[in-house]
């Protein structure tokens, strides 16, 4: 007799499908017991301001992104605003937020196209999204599970990093990690799957140290022991609130 194919195929780890499905649910569901305030951690009240943010938010931390945003959108709190606002000015107020040169071209680009394509709104599908300058899959899905509540998982560095040490995946590249990520946990669930990882990722597993020692998955994680495994070591290595 046949046996369930599910539960044949070997995954990175070695389990079978049904196994890792089941152990990626169970870490998912303890992690969402340790940050039960997981959420996004950009400031904004529209979808014109989170899909703005996300855009800033490359090669810098969130808290950079928020300290900029007020003045950003108090000039400019629309599209139809930004769409003609001076090159300069953007620049001025972004700048510390990095490459601002080449994140105003597409602030000022994704907000004529809004205004051309949209009448100025932001739309709220994946496909419409990914058309808009500066706009990818990652920015498409934090806009799309935060601004319109669509499920959406979105693969930033801590949770790329986090898939593969669990054994989730072997993947690198984010597309297929996504994919690979989304067939383990159900979609009502991806957008707090999303938040929930990558405050894991900046409070407890760390890329060059994480803290094994207090970690609520730790029996879970096949990676168990990349970083500090003594209980009252690793608790000190546990971040509160830490740079974004």
């Amino acid at each position: 007799m046949v046996g369930d194919v599910s539960q044949a195929v070997e995954t990175p780890t070695g389990e079978t499908a049904l196994a890792l499905t089941r152990r990626a649910r169970r870490m998912y569901r303890l992690l969402a017991q340790r940050y039960p305030d997981a959420h996004c951690e950009l400031d904004f009240t529209t979808p014109f301001e989170l899909l703005v943010a996300t855009v800033l938010s490359a090669q810098t931390t969130d808290v950079r992104v928020n300290l900029v945003t007020p003045e950003l959108f108090r000039r400019y709190p629309d599209a139809h605003a930004l769409a003609g606002a001076e090159r300069t000015d953007v620049e001025t107020i972004i700048a510390s937020t990095g490459f601002f040169r080449a994140k105003t071209d597409s602030l000022l680009k994704l907000a004529a196209k809004l205004v051309e394509d949209y009448d100025g709104q932001v739309p709220g599908t994946l496909v419409d999204l990914v058309t808009l300058p500066g706009v990818g899959r990652k920015t498409a899905n934090v806009v799309l599970g935060n601004a319109f509540g669509v499920p959406g998982i979105t693969i930033d560095t801590h949770f790329g990093r986090l898939a593969r040490r669990f054994g989730w995946t072997a993947e690198e590249d984010p597309v297929k990690v996504e994919h690979a990520v989304g067939a383990l946990i159900p979609r009502k669930e991806w957008t707090q799957l999303s938040h929930v990882l990558v405050f894991h990722g900046r409070r407890t597993c760390h890329a060059k140290k994480a803290a094994c020692g207090a970690c609520p998955v730790a029996s879970l994680c096949p990676a168990f022991g990349v970083g500090e495994t003594d209980p009252d070591k690793a608790a000190k290595l546990v971040r509160s609130a830490p740079p974004r």
